[in-house]
């Protein structure tokens, strides 16, 4: 039974739109839950590999990340995990953060500083698997 217009609780332009009342936040929440199931698999492998390699030099942790799966699964983890961090970090802000202007400063702090770590994290993985 569909609900008559006047007993909506959504606005008519988000009637229109299809859009709940913040607009992003089914895409947020999917985004987080698909980081978080990711991020089991890929977790259980470099726990598993890092295990594996105890009690190993150098020179075996340096052959393991020269390794191009191993790189790569590397990368992508450090890329899904800063994503997963952006999107929680980024829920508790809008969630406890009163006023507008400190929780827009706030929120995009916290994505220009998870890029910047994803970004560096991964120029380090390159440069130890591919550099001299």
């Amino acid at each position: 039974m569909a609900t008559s217009p006047q007993t909506s609780l959504r606005s008519p332009l988000g009637r229109v739109r299809g859009l709940g009342s913040a607009k992003e936040g089914t895409h947020h929440w999917w985004a987080q839950r698909v980081t978080a199931v990711a991020l089991i698999p890929i977790t259980a492998w470099i726990v598993y590999s890092l295990l594996s390699l105890a009690g190993g030099d150098y020179i075996d942790y340096l052959g393991w990340v020269r390794n191009p799966v191993n790189s790569t699964l590397i990368i992508l983890l450090v890329a899904v995990g800063f994503h997963h961090a952006q999107l929680g970090l980024q829920v508790v802000i809008e969630d406890y953060v009163s006023g507008h202007a400190l929780r827009v400063v706030s929120v995009l702090a916290v994505k220009l500083l998870c890029a910047a770590l994803a970004a560096l994290c991964i120029v380090s993985v390159l440069i130890v698997a591919f550099g001299g």
